[in-house]
């Protein structure tokens, strides 16, 4: 589903479905969101969301990881598997912070989690980056900036700050793919298969070194990638 962006501002027909159990939470979100101009709708459990997913077509998901008639990591699951929404952003609510149960949230489908308590400004910016990301999967290819970062993929050219950095073959894909889903959470494996092949045996630090040297060439733009401690990478969206 194509929308239309102006100058950030974000067009009221953008659907957004928030499915969490907690009352305050989600009357909260819902009300930040509404401000936006964002077309909001709420679940309190699994059924309310299953009712609403069969009847509507969202633009955005955002799920509680614990409800009270299932769980959003078989939401997230049931939603990769659906043809209408298997490539709709999902930001994946929850209370659980250790590592080994964001890796599972993000291996079910999510694009992006926040660990309870947070700041409802960090969820706006969550949320307009998935957006963002969402807009430009099906833009043209061109040059496309992140503050002083410019890169202009058809040509394999990168600047930054005005002047044309050198950076290797696979320092190069690997900036391709972070920035070409903003706020989106990679996992070091999935990088590795996505450029690399998953058929090539190294070890997930293997990223981490060419992350290093892309990191280094980047220079005052290397803030744009971000280190998730124990799962991977995410590339900032400089308008959050």
């Amino acid at each position: 589903m194509i929308r239309t962006f102006l100058e950030g501002a974000i067009m009221q027909d953008i659907k957004i479905l928030v499915i969490e159990d907690e009352e305050d939470i989600r009357d909260l979100i819902f009300l930040q969101l509404q401000l936006k101009n964002y077309s909001v709708f709420t679940a309190q459990n699994g059924k309310e969301a299953s009712e609403l997913i069969d009847n509507k077509e969202f633009d955005l998901f955002i799920i509680d990881r614990m409800l009270p008639d299932t769980n959003g990591i078989d939401i997230c699951k049931s939603l990769r598997d659906s043809e209408k929404h298997q490539n709709t952003p999902i930001i994946l609510l929850t209370a659980l912070a250790e590592t080994d149960n964001i890796v599972e949230g993000l291996d079910a489908g999510a694009d992006d989690y926040i660990t309870k308590p947070f700041d409802l400004e960090v969820l706006q910016a969550r949320v307009r980056a998935q957006l963002r990301r969402l807009s430009s999967d099906t833009a043209p290819k061109g040059e496309v900036r992140f503050g002083e970062l410019v890169i202009d993929e058809p040509k394999a050219r990168v600047k930054v700050n005005g002047e044309e950095i050198k950076l290797t073959h696979t320092e190069f894909q690997i900036l391709i793919l972070l920035s070409s889903r903003p706020g989106t959470v990679h996992k070091r494996r999935d990088l590795i298969d996505s450029i690399l092949g998953d058929d090539v045996h190294v070890t997930s630090r293997t990223i981490d070194t060419h992350i290093a040297g892309l990191r280094k060439k980047l220079g005052s733009e290397s803030y744009l990638i971000e280190t998730i401690r124990g799962i991977g990478y995410r590339f900032q969206d400089n308008e959050q």
